[in-house]
This record gives structure tokens, sequence and C-alpha cells, in this order.
């Protein structure tokens, strides 16, 4: 165990001397690639300004957002009464798309107890 710790401890020291050389030249690098994004001059009250716009402008989109839901509710509606007009394949598309919800949203409770099968610590 000891071992293994010293073997860890020496992986993370070369880890964080690569980091120490290389880490200022990918950050130009990065930075040099994404110019275009930057707002001048990058301040904190610049950012509060942008946080802001982007609120804004997400809370501008909700009509969009709730007419498309209601859009989107209504051609499921649709379906609905026509389901007997249905035909076996899309029956089938509709089956393997909830199967694979339920398999996401297993994954998410088993990530959210900290990746454990058996429950959540308490």
């Amino acid at each position: 165990m000891a071992a293994r710790l010293a073997q860890l401890r020496a992986q993370a020291a070369r880890a964080a001397e690569l980091a120490s050389k290389h880490g200022g030249a990918y950050y130009k690098e990065v930075m040099e690639k994404n110019k275009q994004y930057v707002v001048q001059p990058p301040t904190v009250e610049k950012c509060q300004e942008l946080s802001k716009q982007l609120f804004y402008t997400r809370l501008a989109s909700l009509p969009g957002r709730y007419e498309a839901f209601w859009k989107e509710l209504d051609g499921v509606k649709q379906v609905w009464k026509n389901r007997k007009e249905l035909k076996v394949e899309d029956l089938g598309i509709a089956t393997l798309f909830g199967v694979e919800l339920y398999a996401w949203f297993c994954v998410g409770e088993i990530v959210g107890r900290g990746c454990t099968l058996t429950g959540y610590k308490v």
C-alpha cells in the first residue's frame, strides 16, 4: 500500500511539473484560437453585464419555447387519437425510446448515489 502511495505521489509530481512547463503555452494557444469570443476589456463588471444579458436573453426565449411545447403536445395528442393506424415499426421505435429514457434515468440515479448499486449513503 505504501509503495502504491509513493507511486501515485510521483505521478502527481510529474503531472504538476508537466502542467507548469506547458500550461502557459496551452493557455496562450487556447486564448489565441478563441480571441474572437473575448470581450474587451475582460473585467468583472463586463462579466456581470454579460451574465445579465444571458439571463434576460434566455428569459425572452420562454414564450417561443412555451409555444413549441404546446405544438409538440398537440402532435402527441394527434398520434394518440390515431393510435389504431400506427405501424408496428413506429410502436417499436417509441418502445425503444421509452426503454432508453428509463435506462438513462437509472444511470442518473446510480451516479447520484455515488456510483453504488445498493442504495443511498445515509
